[in-house]
């Protein structure tokens, strides 16, 4: 008997999909809610033929109300339900902040755990596609500075998928964070039917004794860009993907910038109050005496993201995480 698994080649944003459509089948308690979701396929179509398949109790149409529909998804969620609410971007999530903050994150801790709230929230983000002003935000420290929820960042179409069905069976409530930059850059093997990829576990990208670079969502691609120029150099790198922001896989950093001694972190969002200082800060309380060189953290600028003419010298780039590999290697 032939039991190789069988994989389909996709997309980021064709794997969220998938992903939604398996758990869609597998329990009518899953329902999905958000703007332009049904009919439309959502504004980037990672609903797409999803409400045509279930119909327009599973898949729900809401107002123009985030504040609205997470407050109702969060009732859905106590009462048994697995919501799955997709915020346009994640610019447009501040109405509903007070819904998430005040109470999808604490109602396991108020009720002393007699209620959960298993719903996931999607939303797009990040610069780099041309989108107005708010559109483009990457403001996930808003979230992971936030006991109760927890937050992932999938860089490729096999972790998406994963990561997607293991947020919907999570008890709590997950921010599913999607790189509108990878929606459509690359494909992957993604195997057909069910699978997880465990909420809290970070990967290791490649191998490597110089130096530790930490990244995820869309600047795995460029972290790994940067270290495979730097490879030419004779400097070997170990790139990490973390895949969740919290709770961070502590065991894998620390695990690598013990061997290396040096670490860079590149991210999108703002350098003040991001996920680096976070890490910098794990790293000094766990391995400080490891360490060769003080981390370096290639991020974006302390300012709104600038208008798309701008996205370009806003954002990390290979030179400029080339740069920091340097630096550190030199120190």
């Amino acid at each position: 008997m032939n039991t190789a698994i069988q994989t389909k080649t996709l997309t980021l944003v064709q794997a969220i999909t998938d992903g939604l459509d398996t758990m869609l089948g597998e329990s009518k308690d899953v329902i999905l809610l958000g703007e332009d979701i049904g009919k439309n396929g959502g504004v980037f179509r990672a609903t797409d033929g999803l409400q045509e398949k279930y119909g327009e109790d599973r898949v729900v149409d809401t107002p123009l109300s985030e504040a609205g529909f997470v407050g109702a998804a969060i009732g859905m969620a106590v009462n048994g339900f697995r919501p799955v609410v997709e915020i346009q971007f994640l610019g447009f999530i501040y109405p509903a902040y007070e819904q998430i903050m005040t109470h999808a994150s604490r109602l396991r801790m108020r009720t002393l755990g007699h209620f959960t709230v298993p719903m996931v929230i999607r939303a797009p983000y990040g610069a780099g596609v041309r989108a107005p002003e708010i559109h483009c935000d990457s403001t996930e420290s808003l979230f992971t500075h936030m006991p109760g929820m927890k937050v992932v960042c999938p860089s490729n179409a096999y972790d998406a998928k994963g990561l997607m069905i293991a947020a919907i069976e999570d008890p709590d409530p997950v921010l599913f964070l999607e790189p509108m930059r990878s929606y459509r850059s690359s494909r992957g093997e993604v195997p057909e039917g069910k699978y997880t990829v465990e909420i809290g576990k970070g990967k290791k990208m490649t191998e490597g004794d110089d130096v530790t670079v930490i990244a995820w969502g869309a600047m795995i691609p460029v972290a790994m860009k940067a270290t495979e120029d730097m490879k030419q150099k004779g400097v070997q790198c170990e790139v990490l993907d973390l895949r969740t922001l919290y709770p961070i896989d502590k065991d894998l950093v620390i695990e690598s910038v013990q061997k290396t001694g040096r670490t860079v972190i590149v991210h999108e969002a703002h350098a003040t109050g991001g996920t680096g200082s976070d890490l910098i800060s794990l790293i000094n309380d766990e391995a400080f005496l490891y360490q060769k060189a003080p981390a370096e953290r290639v991020t974006g600028y302390d300012t709104p993201v600038p208008y798309f003419g701008f996205e370009d010298h806003y954002l990390p780039t290979p030179k400029r995480v080339a740069a920091a590999i340097e630096k550190v290697m030199k120190f």
